[in-house]
């Protein structure tokens, strides 16, 4: 029985859908333009002329329009070779090049009474122009955008009622509470009541009184002459009432008059 030869796998030249392909299709076609290599890729003729003025460091307001117009009908000719089409908005701007380099070559009459514009004059406002515009759009692209650097998110934000606290100063309240427990002690009977007090009713009372007048200095809502615990329950009722914004307790500025009011809200 004749041994069998020994035959060494091909190498794959490529996998499709995971299978090895051991050697090319004969009737494969690679059109010519399958494989397009691009060294310097420009937005259009004014950003190519930045790039050869900035590549030799000219300066843009003296350009040297012989070098200049030779490179860049260089590019053109490259770009003619490989795709017809995108060079044409070139050529427009070859030509433009070429016809300020034959007014710079052509000899200047003398002019005393006024000086002839410089022909490179309108091709550098247009260089300018587009370069601020080129620098604008650069920063504007490295700004974080959604998707890219920023991801965007949905927040949900609770809203919670808060405490309203009277936009008055405290040491001025402070003080104007002093000042009545002061007169009620110097008009104090020696009595002995037993009274029940109510914040709520004094509260009733408070809101009563401020729908007649309206607006009311915060001395007048107190009674001084009923004693010390009316005092402290007209007292605990007023700031309840300023808590739960039925009224308002303002102030003027640093030790002026406070003045107590219903609230915006409040109907009259």
């Amino acid at each position: 029985m004749p041994e069998a030869s020994a035959v060494a796998p091909a190498t794959p030249v490529a996998r499709i859908y995971g299978e090895p392909l051991v050697e090319l299709p004969p009737d494969l076609y690679i059109p010519p333009d399958a494989l397009e290599v691009l060294l310097e890729a420009f937005q259009g003729p004014l950003d190519l002329l930045l790039y050869l003025i900035r590549r030799q460091n000219l300066d843009i307001l003296d350009i040297p329009m012989a070098p200049l117009t030779r490179q860049y009908l260089e590019y053109v000719e490259a770009m003619r070779a490989t795709n017809l089409e995108l060079a044409a908005e070139y050529l427009v701007m070859a030509a433009m090049l070429m016809e300020i380099k034959s007014r710079m070559l052509l000899p200047r009459p003398p002019q005393p009474e006024a000086e002839e514009e410089d022909p490179r004059a309108e091709l550098v406002r247009r260089l300018l122009e587009y370069e601020r515009m080129k620098l604008a759009a650069q920063k504007l692209d490295a700004l974080p955008q959604v998707g890219r650097e920023l991801a965007a998110v949905s927040v949900h934000i609770e809203r919670t009622a808060t405490a309203l606290l009277p936009a008055v100063h405290p040491r001025d309240l402070a003080e104007a509470w002093r000042g009545l427990l002061y007169r009620a002690r110097l008009s104090a009977h020696h009595r002995v009541t037993r009274e029940e007090l109510s914040v709520r009713e004094h509260m009733s009372r408070i809101l009563r009184r401020l729908r007649e007048h309206r607006v009311l200095e915060f001395t007048e809502l107190f009674d001084p002459a009923r004693g010390v615990a009316v005092l402290v329950i007209t007292f605990l009722a007023l700031l309840e009432l300023a808590r739960e914004a039925l009224i308002d307790i303002t102030q003027a500025g640093g030790f002026a008059p406070i003045y107590a009011r219903i609230a915006h809200a409040q109907p009259g």
